[in-house]
């Protein structure tokens, strides 16, 4: 796969508590030279301190990283984000609800944060797919399908279970049949990783590396 062809599946992510305004723009400049497909930023960095490239879009996390805010307040946080100039929102579920097995609390959370985020605003779902079995991957999943997400994603990034692997984003991708996009996340550091994540069946990835992944 040529460069071009790979720097459009990146979000190049700045989600560090303490990256700064200048770091957010040094990261946009960067995007736009690899080509990147979006950046993704903290929701307190919108609106940007600095212009966005017409070939870039905007994404920020909501409820990030736990998960475990009151799903008015990841609605909020959406909307807000939204007005902002946000173009995708990644959120993520409360695994509580996945652990007990509660599929109408996870379909209702993603519903409500899409009805403040409504399209063309893209929404992400965030999983955290290393914490879960298969059949809870699948069980949120088609939660995912059934809020109106318009992706599923494997991970923030910061949980302890891990990041995405090629187990994983094979089972989205199976679970969600080309309904939703499949984005892979945590620890893809390198070029032949994020191969690997495409060829499991990843539409979109979001890495810190873009650089490196694209030497």
């Amino acid at each position: 796969m040529e460069n071009t062809q790979l720097a459009k599946y990146l979000d190049a992510t700045l989600l560090q508590p303490e990256a700064t305004a200048s770091d957010v723009a040094a990261l946009i400049a960067t995007a736009e030279e690899l080509g990147c497909y979006a950046v993704c930023v903290s929701p307190s960095m919108l609106p940007l301190a600095c212009e966005l490239p017409a070939a870039l879009k905007l994404a920020t996390v909501v409820g990030f990283p736990s998960g475990k805010h009151a799903p008015k307040i990841k609605a909020a946080e959406a909307a807000r984000a939204v007005a902002a100039g946000a173009d995708e929102i990644d959120m993520v579920i409360d695994l509580g609800s996945v652990f007990a097995g509660d599929y109408a609390a996870i379909v209702r959370e993603i519903a409500l944060v899409r009805a403040s985020a409504p399209a063309p605003a893209v929404l992400k779902v965030i999983i955290e797919a290393a914490a879960l079995s298969d059949e809870q991957i699948i069980m949120a999943c088609e939660a995912a399908i059934a809020g109106g997400a318009d992706f599923v994603k494997t991970s923030t990034g910061f949980h302890p279970a891990g990041g995405a692997s090629v187990h994983a984003v094979r089972l989205l991708a199976q679970t969600v049949g080309g309904e939703l996009g499949v984005k892979a996340s945590g620890g893809i550091c390198d070029r032949s990783t994020a191969l690997e994540m495409i060829a499991a069946g990843a539409t979109r990835l979001g890495v810190s590396a873009a650089a490196n992944i694209l030497r």
